[in-house]
């Protein structure tokens, strides 16, 4: 496959790599300047940038780039291995590692005015956005057309059908207690980074106490948040979906949300 080609298909299915490619070499080396290598999360790889020790090491250093975004240089001398050297061959590899975060996405479960509203800010902000419900007529690209995938099923069912990682954030705007008690359980159970619920104090107490009612852990529970959005007195799903969005972007980059407005003497 094409490496390229590669990067955009696991871009398209929300996954993280890395992109290692040879930058230098020198002498003899098992692989030359531009050989490159993509290794995903689940440490599959297309490609190669030489196999053996050296490979090892740079598949380990492209974990590491994942885990904290950073870009790595590597110098690899292959000529004694009793020095710590990948190899024998008596050259030299410079290697870069790129690592290729997987784009933050939002799931909006529940499609109705303000779901639909909520994903097309958050498509405009550049998430990428799932948008679920289980009523097909609220979850399909004519009703709601800016979702970049739709997820026709019950709540419980989302986690068997898309990856929820910690870049995830969950936007419930749902009908219901009667649809929350049920679907909440198995989103608790995930790595999402943010899992919020349209709605009053009074709704949300009621649901929590279903949950719990029902042997849900307190840590879990507590995980949600809600009601969510920022206090704006939204009204409109425009307004309401701009105080959503405008949580979701605070927390995310650790912002206080207060006013950046100076006070002139």
């Amino acid at each position: 496959m094409n490496i390229y080609q590669a990067i955009l298909d696991m871009q398209s299915r929300g996954e993280s790599g890395a992109l290692c490619t040879i930058i230098a070499s020198h002498g003899s080396v098992p692989r030359h300047t531009g050989s490159k290598m993509l290794v995903y999360e689940s440490g599959q790889i297309t490609g190669s940038v030489g196999g053996g020790e050296i490979e090892s090491r740079v598949i380990e250093e492209a974990f590491e780039s994942m885990l904290d975004g950073k870009v790595r240089k590597l110098t690899y001398n292959m000529v004694d291995p009793n020095r710590g050297d990948p190899g024998v061959c008596g050259g030299q590899a410079e290697v870069m590692v790129e690592p290729i975060l997987a784009q933050p996405t939002i799931i909006v479960i529940g499609g109705g005015h303000v779901g639909k509203t909520v994903t097309h800010l958050a498509k405009w902000l550049g998430f990428r956005v799932v948008l679920s419900d289980d009523r097909a007529e609220f979850c399909n690209s004519q009703a709601v057309p800016e979702a970049d995938a739709y997820l026709n099923c019950p709540m419980a069912e989302i986690p068997t059908k898309t990856r929820i990682t910690s870049q995830t954030m969950i936007i419930l705007t749902t009908r219901g207690v009667s649809v929350d008690t049920p679907g909440l359980p198995a989103l608790l159970d995930t790595d999402a980074s943010y899992i919020g619920i349209i709605g009053s104090k009074k709704r949300w107490l009621a649901t929590r106490k279903n949950l719990l009612d029902n042997g849900i852990q307190v840590e879990k529970v507590n995980k949600v948040i809600s009601p969510i959005g920022l206090e704006l007195k939204a009204e409109t799903p425009e307004e309401i979906a701009v105080s959503i969005l405008a949580e979701v972007l605070m927390l995310r980059n650790q912002a206080s949300g207060t006013r950046m407005t100076m006070k002139m003497e």
